[in-house]
């Protein structure tokens, strides 16, 4: 959309350059200029001969003809000079000068025209010999790649009335007094200036009567004073004020912005903090054209008086909080507005509701925004009918039903209906007559049924084709030629039938491709190999393709190219691929052999899965080229040897799995520079020596670690404790000693009964696709893989080892713990009795090891206990009477003598114990009895009663749990200690 806000400057324009485009090529230029200006070249790099036409030959004899400068027409005095480039700096037409800018541009005294913009002045100072050009009225260094603090001596252009210095990325300015002496100034562009120090910023604006434009985006503005004084000739004709991402908040901006709206074109404030409601004021600026208020903290909905901005063109509330229902929104811009309205953006509010009401009324409207709300119901007929609509975007939202009829709409060029739940099998038809559509996103849906050639015969200018995530079937003949070339490609998903898509051969200028799940049983073309130039993106994966891969190092894009081939039946060795490469995934497939291609450099790649093939041989020591690795599976092959010292290089890995090869040796000591790691499974190799301390000391960002199945040995060290972020760790089936470190109970993310994210997630550098880490963990008996909750897991896991001591009373402060398996090792001791603060415990296995003592009552408290197993130990006493505890079978306490009761089929002796009898006898027959035999007899009857009943419960581990068993109801603590001390004295 395009509101021709430059018009306003035109006048300005043709008075700056009258000059620079009327110069008289027949009046020969001064020579005194001409020397100056091939200084000038001298001072610069010209790699691509912009100034050939500058020099000393005879044809060259008049700079005035000289590419850039323009002389007088009256005078022959060079007036104007641009030299400037293309900005593009990340494309090949960007083609700057270089070098330095040479003083001799002081011998051009009637200059009053520069441009050096979109060049490379290789991070060197503006020139303060600039400042004594007093004629200058026009000065541009956009993009001229200058640093450092703006000189003051540009205050001393007192004649300038243009001045841009926006994106020099690494320019500051102390303050801004200097620019209050630019008093005919009508442009002013300071944008990605770090102004951060200028806190005077809005005085020297206001100092500058005659400014029409101002440009402050990027600035690092701090807020302006509340009440700054204003005047009636303050900016009395600023039409344009952009002042967008500076994090600017609402009590510092409105006071002064609302006093000076008369004349406001354009207003510019996205991404800033302003937030509350949308203020009103702004529907008083009445010549207003342009608002942006996107990326803020606006919440509520658009005030009425939106309404009546005759003139409105373009209104963006993106990236806010806005909560209103879409019809009141809708209706709080109904009157003159609705007539004006080309440009309306709401996406990424989130929170916006309601049924889609009719939109027709806005007649101009030619992008319509409504992106990621909760928006619902179906679309109505009437958004097929607005015969102006440019875009159209009701991506992510939960609107239902089909997918109307679009043919009507024939301006429409994009639109966006992906992540809904829009079904039917209308799609075809519904699009089948857009003929200007250059991109149709209509991914992640319900949508079924056929899209034909024909559906799509008249879609000449389409780039973009995104049908992946549904479950349509594209029937398209062997022999057709699409009326298009598309630049993207996106049907993941889709059916297209079981051999490779021919038509794809008639797809000269594809960047990105995905036909990932598409159920292709077939190999690949040579054809798609060498049209394959200018793709950056592949995905192929999930399907049942078949072949050996060819060499590939000089296919792909020039730029950056990204390779998903998992889930196949590739076969053979693993090619050479583009050293450009920035992710690859050949995972799951059938590749064989070595893989030294890894050792031809690829310094961009940031993801390589090679996992689940039958790679073999040793991993290469090359890895000093792979600065950018961030991802790094090739577990589950046959790889060998030890683990490569340069890995040790990759500085910015977070993951690394080998789990199942056959890597022997020591953990190379190069690791602990892996410091952004947190995930490493290193499970099931023959892995030796003792766990080092430098991965506690080292690896803080720790959050998976899996050393299991090695023949690791020696003791746990005490550093381990300080990975705070641990959530699972997995020591198990080593043959590690000593102590299980009290300090375990630091593990600060198991405390926590709460997970931040349901996965472990990687974001890497590449097309769309996160990475989320899998990991095999035994459960219940079984080996499961984990992934789409692997972040809900938190376990320890140090099985099968020769552990020895008890188990430490700290572990249950981690009460997020989900498993615990200390099973197979020589623990001892007592089960901890605070065991009942896990809460969260799913799995608990103590088997196989020599714990003694009770069965703690609090053990009944851990309502989500799922697996237990306490077997062939020796406890003792009766087992907890508790529903919950009820439902384990017998084999989760079998093995230990000394435990009793149900669900063992051993009863405890007090459940055997006859009830007393019914004393109801004569009182003064009881009388009778009580005699001197009686006091001997009850002397005797004591000593032996209470030595018998004492040192049973001395002796009898049984009897003396059954005993105690109200005291433990209580605090079983108490019977842990009395009973230990008891032992002691008797052994």
């Amino acid at each position: 959309m395009k509101l021709h806000l430059q018009h306003i400057f035109t006048s300005v324009c043709v008075a700056l350059v009258a000059g620079h485009a009327a110069g008289d090529h027949n009046l020969s230029c001064i020579d005194r200029e001409r020397q100056a200006l091939l200084k000038i070249k001298q001072g610069l790099i010209d790699d691509y001969s912009h100034l050939s036409s500058w020099g000393n030959e005879e044809d060259k004899k008049n700079c005035c003809k000289w590419r850039g400068v323009s002389c007088s027409n009256q005078t022959g005095h060079v007036t104007s000079l641009d030299l400037r480039g293309t900005c593009t700096p990340f494309d090949t037409s960007y083609l700057p000068l270089r070098g330095n800018i040479s003083s001799s541009l002081l011998e051009l005294k009637h200059l009053n025209y520069l441009d050096l913009s979109c060049n490379d002045f290789g991070r060197n100072r503006v020139p303060e010999f600039i400042g004594s050009l007093i004629e200058l009225r026009y000065l541009n260094l956009t993009y001229a790649g200058y640093v450092g603090t703006v000189p003051d001596q540009l205050g001393n252009l007192t004649n300038l009335q243009f001045l841009d210095l926006r994106s020099n990325y690494h320019l500051d300015a102390k303050n801004l007094e200097w620019l209050s002496h630019l008093s005919l100034l009508r442009h002013l562009d300071l944008s990605e200036m770090d102004l951060s120090k200028a806190t005077d910023w809005l005085q020297a604006i206001f100092k500058l009567p005659l400014l029409i434009e101002l440009h402050l985006s990027s600035c690092r503005l701090v807020p302006p004073p509340l009440l700054l004084p204003l005047t009636n000739s303050t900016l009395k004709s600023l039409a344009v004020i952009d002042l967008s991402a500076n994090y600017l908040t609402s009590s510092s901006l409105y006071y002064w912005l609302f006093n000076i709206s008369s004349t406001l074109v354009k207003v510019e404030l996205s991404v800033n903090n302003l937030q509350g409601p949308v203020p009103d004021d702004f529907g008083n600026m009445k010549s207003l054209r342009y608002l942006g208020l996107g990326a803020n903290i606006f919440e509520g909905g658009v005030p009425n008086t939106f309404g009546n901005l005759s003139r409105l063109q373009y209104l963006d509330l993106s990236l806010n909080e806005l909560n209103q229902d879409l019809p009141t929104i809708v209706r709080n811009l109904s009157g003159p507005v609705q007539n004006s309205l080309v440009y309306l953006d709401f996406g990424w509010n989130r929170q916006i509701t309601g049924l889609l009401p009719d939109v027709t009324r806005f007649s101009s409207l030619r992008f319509l925004n409504l992106r990621d709300n909760k928006l619902s119901g179906s679309i109505p007929k009437s958004y097929g009918q607005l015969p102006v609509l440019f875009v159209l975007d009701l991506g992510w939202n939960q609107i239902e039903g089909p997918v109307p009829d679009f043919t009507s709409s024939l301006s429409l060029k994009e639109l966006y209906l992906q992540g809904n739940k829009l079904n039917g099998t209308s799609l075809g038809t519904s699009i089948a007559g857009l003929s200007s559509l250059l991109v149709l996103d209509v991914s992640t849906n319900s949508l079924d049924g056929v899209v034909s050639e024909a559906d799509v015969s008249k879609l000449s200018q389409l780039l973009y084709l995104d049908l992946s995530s549904n479950s349509l079937s594209l029937e398209f003949s062997s022999e057709w030629v699409p009326p298009f070339q598309l630049d993207v490609i996106r049907l993941g998903g889709c059916k297209l039938q079981s051999h490779f898509p021919r038509w794809l051969q008639t797809q000269t200028k594809v960047s990105m491709i995905d036909i990932s799940r598409a159920g292709i049983l077939d190999t690949i073309p040579d054809w798609f190999w060498d049209h394959s130039h200018r793709i950056e993106h592949l995905n192929f994966s999930h399907n049942q393709i078949y072949g050996v891969l060819p060499g590939l190092s000089s296919k792909f894009s020039e730029v950056f190219a990204s390779i998903y081939l998992g889930f196949n039946n590739f076969s053979g060795p693993i090619p050479l691929f583009p050293s450009n490469l920035t992710a690859l995934d050949l995972s799951k497939n059938s590749f064989s052999g070595p893989i030294s291609f890894l050792c031809n450099p690829t310094p961009f790649l940031t993801y390589l899965d090679l996992s689940d093939n039958l790679l073999s041989g040793e991993l290469p020591d090359c890895w000093k080229s792979f600065g950018k690795l961030s991802i790094l599976n090739m577990a589950n092959n046959n790889f060998s040897g030890k683990v490569p010292i340069s890995m040790g290089s990759l500085s910015a890995v977070e993951t690394i799995h080998l789990r199942n090869n056959h890597l022997v040796g020591k953990l190379p000591k190069s690791l602990k520079n892996c410091t952004n790691l947190m995930f490493i499974d290193l499970g099931q190799n023959r892995l030796t020596g003792k766990i080092p301390a430098w991965i506690g000391n080292k690896l803080s960002d720790l959050v998976f670690l899996s050393l299991s199945s090695n023949e690791f040995y020696g003791n746990i060290p005490l550093n381990i404790c300080r990975l705070a972020r641990m959530q699972i760790l997995d020591l198990s089936l080593n043959n590690i000693s000593g102590n299980i470190p009290e300090c375990l109970g630091n593990f600060t993310a198991m405390a926590s009964e709460e997970s931040s994210s349901l996965t472990i997630t990687h974001s890497f550098d590449s097309y769309f696709y996160p990475y989320f880490d899998t990991a095999l963990l035994v459960w219940k008996g079984r080996e499961f893989e984990y992934k789409n909750t692997l972040g809900l897991v938190k376990s320890i896991d140090l099985s099968s080892n020769k552990l020895v001591g008890e188990i430490p009373f700290t572990l249950p402060s981690l009460a997020g713990l989900v498993a615990l398996n200390l099973s197979r090792n020589n623990l001892s001791g007592l089960i901890a009795p605070n065991i009942g603060r896990l809460g969260s415990l799913n799995f608990l296995d103590l088997s196989r090891n020599g714990l003694s003592g009770g069965i703690p009552i609090t053990l009944s408290q851990l309502s989500h206990l799922g697996v237990l197993d306490l077997s062939y130990n020796f406890l003792s006493g009766k087992i907890p009477e508790s529903n919950h505890l009820l439902t384990f079978e017998a084999s989760s306490f079998t093995g230990n003598a000394g435990l009793c009761g149900r669900p063992l089929p051993r009863s405890c002796p007090e459940d055997d114990m006859p009830g007393g009898g019914d004393n109801t006898g004569n009182r003064d027959s009881e009388d009778k009895l009580i005699d001197t035999g009686f006091y001997v007899s009850l002397g005797v009857g004591f000593i032996v009663g209470f030595w018998g009943f004492c040192g049973s419960l001395i002796l009898s581990s049984s009897w003396r749990y059954a005993f105690f068993k109200p005291v433990n109801s209580i605090e079983d603590w108490l019977y842990v200690r009395i009973a230990t001390t008891w032992a002691r004295l008797w052994r």
